[in-house]
């Protein structure tokens, strides 16, 4: 069963929608973006997120007692590192926390996904690179640079209700992470949630 991520909710109404059709994991940007949250802000809407769904905090860079916090006061109950965080930060972040890490890598070739998918990380994200952003940016990128991988990775960048269900049923990811793809004028939509939720759901039938 493919896990659906909602990523990038900033407001009351965006719990609502993903409460009512659960997705498996939300996410929270900690990082600069044009959908940022706040600690405090990502805690009230944590407090109204279904418990059947896991709070995903996505960092660049982050100083680890930040992030630490974070998980250590039930705010985020997975850490997404989407910045340049190396093997050493790694190591270091998951001895102080329980929470599983996921790592992002904006895709550039085959060898670089091969060399991440070493890390010591319990997920892969692969996104789309842009020079000047670390993600978000609702463009896909050449899945073909997709190697065979043992690691479960969720797959970004430019997933929207037309072309999930192919993706998902040539590369097998062991997640999909939306963002843009669901939103209208730059906010989340609850039809466009439910309609892509209810896609990918749809594929467990055949």
């Amino acid at each position: 069963m493919t896990k659906i991520k909602i990523c990038g909710l900033t407001r009351k109404e965006d719990i609502e929608a993903v409460n009512c059709w659960l997705p498996d994991y939300t996410g929270f940007v900690f990082c600069q973006s044009r959908r940022r949250v706040t600690p405090e802000q990502a805690a009230l809407l944590k407090a109204d997120l279904d418990l059947r769904i896991k709070a995903v905090g996505v960092f660049v860079n982050e100083l680890l007692p930040s992030i630490v916090k974070l998980c250590n006061t039930g705010v985020i109950d997975v850490v997404q590192l989407h910045g340049d965080e190396s093997e050493a930060y790694i190591r270091e972040l998951k001895n102080q926390i329980s929470c599983p890490v996921i790592k992002a890598v904006r895709v550039q070739s085959t060898e670089q996904v091969q060399k991440a998918e070493k890390l010591s990380c319990d997920l892969l994200l692969l996104d789309t690179f842009q020079k000047a952003e670390y993600g978000g940016s609702g463009k896909t990128f050449d899945h073909s640079m997709i190697p065979f991988l043992e690691k479960r990775f969720f797959l970004a960048g430019g997933l929207e209700n037309n072309n999930i269900a192919q993706v998902i049923e040539k590369y097998n990811p062991y997640g999909v992470d939306i963002s843009s793809g669901v939103e209208t004028d730059g906010m989340k939509d609850e039809n466009k949630i439910r309609q892509i939720i209810q896609t990918v759901r749809s594929l467990e039938c055949k």
